[in-house]
């Protein structure tokens, strides 16, 4: 067994050469490299922690989970006039996507809401809740295959058969979802079907999504996308930045 010089060195001071001496010196070796493999992992968790502090000042409104290799991005959107305001958090990692925020709104009235949205690995809408201050609450699922539940109500939505993506009208947030899960090539259009969340003042009977076709044509890859509204007549050019969610919604969301 080879020791370092400066145990035998102490050792001999110690105690007695022979069997005796021999046993100190292992279990002394042994203790001592007990606490160098520890001092070594306490350097690394450190180093790591010092890390994710590093980029999570250098990364405005971002903070990255190195272990368990999540992405979190908070960001804010005004309306086109800079009136109302919406906080946003995306957190977006192996299993897919959660988006949540709260919403002072302008669109077509004046209200506040929230919502919550969760997507599996393929970016497939999972469940979805929205609710209004004073208002509507709303809860459904999907199998990420095209099948809803209304969780309130304990029933199917036949209605939503298809859809696979969720757009929630108050934020821009979700156009998110239909750009990351088609994963679009340059010139590439494929329509779509979402469950389209109404706002307060859109809101017809029971507090539900409805189904709404929609287009999505990839102009820049993981820059700017093309959004129609077919159900509704509307078309944007959507810019969006690294994570994928939308800066600028011409005539409708500006980011701050």
């Amino acid at each position: 067994m080879v020791f370092p010089a400066f145990l035998e060195s102490l050792l001999s001071q110690h105690s007695q050469v022979g069997g005796y001496g021999q046993a100190a010196l292992s279990h002394l070796w042994r203790s001592f490299t007990k606490r160098f493999l520890l001092t070594i992992l306490v350097s690394i968790r450190r180093a790591k922690l010092a890390s994710a502090g590093i980029l999570g000042r250098l990364n405005r409104g971002r903070i990255c989970r190195i272990g368990a290799l999540i992405m979190q991005e908070a960001v804010q959107w005004v309306d086109w006039d800079g009136n109302g305001l919406e906080y946003c958090v995306c957190q977006s990692g192996p299993d897919g996507i959660k988006l949540e925020g709260v919403v002072i709104g302008t669109r077509h009235g004046h209200y506040g809401g929230s919502y919550l949205v969760m997507t599996d690995a393929m970016f497939a809408t999972r469940e979805v809740k929205v609710s209004y201050v004073g208002g509507e609450n709303m809860h459904v699922t999907s199998d990420g295959k095209g099948t809803w539940f209304d969780c309130i109500a304990k029933q199917e939505l036949p209605s939503l058969s298809g859809c696979f993506d969720v757009d929630i009208g108050i934020t821009p947030a979700t156009n998110m979802l239909p750009i990351k899960r088609l994963k679009l090539v340059e010139g590439e259009a494929r329509d779509v079907l979402a469950a389209y969340v109404p706002l307060p003042s859109q809101i017809e009977g029971d507090f539900l999504p409805r189904s709404a076709r929609q287009r999505y044509t990839c102009l820049v890859p993981g820059r700017l996308y093309s959004y129609e509204g077919l159900f509704r007549n509307f078309a944007a050019e959507l810019e969006i930045d690294d994570v994928g969610l939308v800066t600028d919604y011409p005539d409708t969301f500006r980011r701050v």
